[in-house]
């Protein structure tokens, strides 16, 4: 029987080596495969602008005899969407609540413990370097990976400038905010199974414009390495129907703090003019309750109204 997703990992392991059209389909399969696996090889072929014989041709590369095979291994695939509620439900469906927490956080401290042991420090330093040294830097991360990329993109433009998130759902408009990718930058892939599609082709691009790539991802078989210089592992397996991301997380966070240690008189900069900003305009005056000679101000422009109406009396 085909394992989980095993029908995707062919296709993304193949990706480098593939001809533009095939890359085409590989694409979509990968980011609609529960679409795709109700198509005909004629349907697919005419979804995507290219003739039924490619289709099947792409099937063939992949390592299946003939389309249909490779459609019953789409089946599969959906299929064990189902087969994973069904395996969380036989191991947690008679457990207490506490005996899930329990479970669920040991089970994140092994992966981190994991991510310890088997994360490259050279690697690390590596990027901590290339990131200090480009001159732009760009992020991708996309679904259960964004909150990630989001959290690497806040910390990073509060230490330097010139640092991109790329949000969108179309290939066209990732490669149009792309366009000025150079040698002198950066590009951070940010991909755990399901592997994206879309990752995986921006960071084809970044490397064709000769950026300096890293792969965040989860392990050395990953096809984020296939356009990556720099490798940075980190456990990430399925507790449930979900990812957990807590390792990959503290990854991220240790390289925020590596790279705060580096340049520490430019972050101490950015904080001070931050701060000073903030209470410039007052960007927390109206959420948060602030002492000032242990009296609160909770609403300023009350306070301000009044001091103007005593300094005409």
């Amino acid at each position: 029987m085909e394992k989980q997703y095993d029908v995707l990992s062919r296709i993304s392991g193949r990706y480098d080596r593939m001809s533009k059209g095939h890359k085409a389909i590989a694409a979509f399969i990968s980011d609609h495969y529960d679409q795709a696996v109700f198509m005909t090889a004629a349907k697919l072929g005419e979804t995507l602008g290219i003739s039924e014989s490619t289709v099947v041709r792409f099937a063939s590369g992949i390592g299946y005899e003939g389309y249909p095979e490779f459609q019953k291994a789409l089946e599969e695939c959906v299929k064990s969407k189902l087969s994973s509620i069904q395996k969380m439900d036989a191991k947690y469906g008679k457990s207490s609540q506490s005996e899930v927490l329990t479970s669920v956080l040991t089970s994140d401290i092994e992966k981190i413990q994991h991510t310890i042991e088997h994360l490259d420090p050279a690697a690390f330093e590596q990027a901590v370097s290339t990131i200090l040294e480009a001159e732009c830097i760009y992020i991708m991360g996309l679904r259960s990976n964004e909150p990630l990329a989001e959290f690497l993109h806040f910390y990073l433009n509060m230490i330097r400038g010139g640092v991109i998130l790329l949000k969108t759902t179309s290939v066209s408009e990732t490669f149009e905010q792309m366009i000025r990718i150079g040698h002198r930058d950066c590009f951070i892939g940010i991909s755990f199974p399901r592997y994206s599609m879309r990752t995986l082709k921006a960071m084809e691009f970044a490397s064709d414009r000769n950026a300096k790539v890293i792969a965040v991802t989860d392990s050395a078989n990953s096809p984020m390495n296939l356009y990556s210089a720099c490798h940075l592992l980190a456990r990430s397996d399925m507790v449930s129907i979900v990812d957990s991301l807590v390792a990959p997380l503290s990854v991220i966070n240790a390289l925020v703090v590596a790279l705060c240690l580096r340049c520490p008189r430019e972050v101490k900069h950015n904080l001070e003019m931050l701060e000073e900003t903030w209470n410039n305009y007052q960007v927390y005056l109206n959420d948060e309750i602030n002492f000032i000679d242990d009296e609160p101000i909770l609403d300023y422009s009350l306070r301000r109204g009044q001091d103007t109406e005593d300094l005409r009396q």
